[in-house]
């Protein structure tokens, strides 16, 4: 009779690997805690905000903006229907991107097309560098 230990050897370096993977978090965890997922992206004179958000109609999406943030939220309605597998996220949802910089508030621009919000938000003239001369003496 042989008795095979080879799997206890690695028993330690197993116990750690499950301890990783318990604490990491899902992709599908991380996924509902950030939807709508956004991209932002910062230029000389605006800010961009763009949100993937497939399905939905302008009228069922909240735009507002406070004095250092943007929040966009909305409702998607459930689909009618007998589902084996439904992964699409429905219900309500926010996200709020902070903003670091003022902005101009009369002048935000925001349009949606194939699904994809997109949020353009001038910077006040406040938050562009100024050059101060320095006087010879």
């Amino acid at each position: 009779m042989v008795i095979d230990f080879s799997t206890y050897y690695d028993l330690p370096r197993n116990v750690d690997s499950f301890f990783e993977e318990l604490w990491r978090p899902s992709t599908l965890s991380q996924r509902r805690i950030s939807y709508p997922p956004v991209n932002i992206s910062e230029g000389e004179d605006e800010i961009v905000v763009t949100s993937e958000i497939p399905g939905m109609d302008t009228e069922d999406i909240e735009l507002t903006l406070n004095e250092k943030s943007l929040v966009i939220r909305g409702t998607k309605k459930n689909e009618v229907g007998n589902y084996y597998r439904q992964e699409r996220p429905t219900g309500s949802f926010q996200r709020i991107i902070s903003l670091n910089v003022p902005v101009r508030a009369e002048a935000i621009k925001a349009s949606m097309k194939d699904g994809v919000l997109r949020v353009v938000l001038p910077k006040a003239k406040e938050s562009h560098p100024l050059t101060i001369a320095i006087d010879a003496q």
